[in-house]
């Protein structure tokens, strides 16, 4: 009973201090925008525009007020969930983030699951015989996979599967000579539910590369925490208990070793969520994956600041909500937290 309060106390305290983190990025993200170098008026109509032009631009998108104003106005849309609109061709941003997130989130999804797949598997392998060339490899491959530059990873690939070989689309999402699927904006799942057996082909061959390439990428991140935390785990008093009873080591493994080692590789998994954007944004502007973080960057670079607001607004929401969601599930299963 004193635990599951301790539980809901835990619980609450996390979820009331989300809205104070996201209040806190959404400031910086706008005060960060307004001292960047750079005129969005000028982005817009272009430096040689008359002046007058310039000032009416200026008052139309509010940029002509104090800057209290401007962050009092942008924090009370975002509470009324108003993103505002693009500078540049006056889309609303909330249309903007629906039709490309989707696309960022099959990706991430897509390449998290496998990383965790090709990581845990590689980590475990090297149980059997600690020290040896198996356990040997898949240390170098965690170390030399994290350590690798997503952009030069990603255009070996290209390369290679793409221009060398010709196994596989070089970039984009949906081969276009077709028609994507419609539905939820998530090729894979609409592919499926409308029994377009084409389209979901499709979908994979375009998928494949981008998402093994960040998947390969993120999947040392697994194989390092799985072997470091199961093997200090097979070292603890209570494995060697079991051991002593008779126990065999396959028996020690699966059911007192591997249970306590993926506690804390789940909690580097609600990690690796935060690390997919900044892994995605270069996958995706080499494969030219029409995603959440492309759209990301070219708004950046066209100085849009209700778009750069916007986006980064949610991918902060959606990293805050995961890590929130991981912290509560680690401390439900693992009864040695204490909070």
């Amino acid at each position: 009973m004193a635990r599951a309060r301790a539980l809901l106390r835990y619980s609450a305290t996390r979820l009331g201090l989300a809205p104070v983190m996201l209040w806190l990025i959404a400031t910086l993200v706008f005060l960060l925008l307004r001292v960047a170098p750079g005129d969005p008026v000028d982005a817009v109509l272009g430096s040689r525009a008359p002046a007058a032009a310039k000032a009416a631009m200026r008052a139309r998108l509010g940029l002509d007020q104090s800057l209290l104003d401007q962050y009092l106005d942008y924090l009370h849309g975002l509470i009324q969930g108003d993103l505002g609109q693009g500078l540049i061709n006056q889309e609303p941003v909330s249309s903007i983030i629906g039709r490309t997130l989707p696309a960022s989130l099959e990706l991430s999804v897509v390449a998290l699951v496998v990383a965790a797949i090709v990581g845990l598997s590689i980590g475990f392998s090297g149980i059997a015989r600690p020290e040896g060339k198996l356990d040997l490899a898949g240390r170098l491959y965690g170390l030399g996979t994290y350590a690798l530059p997503p952009f030069w990873v990603a255009m070996l690939v290209q390369l290679l599967f793409a221009v060398s070989l010709g196994w596989l689309p070089v970039g984009g999402r949906f081969p276009p000579s077709l028609m994507p699927p419609q539905g939820s904006g998530f090729y894979l799942i609409d592919s499926v539910l409308d029994l377009d057996w084409t389209a979901l082909r499709g979908t994979i061959r375009h998928l494949m590369l981008p998402a093994g390439t960040l998947a390969l990428l993120l999947s040392g991140t697994f194989t390092t925490a799985l072997r470091l935390n199961l093997r200090r785990t097979l070292r603890g008093d209570y494995v060697e208990a079991a051991r002593s009873r008779g126990l065999s080591e396959t028996q020690v493994v699966l059911r007192h070793g591997l249970p306590n080692s993926l506690l804390p590789v789940l909690t580097i998994a609600g990690i690796t969520v935060a690390s997919l954007i900044g892994g995605a944004l270069l996958i995706e502007v080499t494969f030219s994956w029409p995603g959440i973080a492309l759209r990301l960057q070219e708004a950046i670079n066209q100085r849009d600041y209700p778009v750069v607001q916007g986006i980064v607004v949610v991918i902060a929401a959606l990293v805050v909500l995961v890590s929130v969601a991981v912290d509560l599930l680690v401390a439900a299963l693992d009864p040695r937290i204490r909070y």
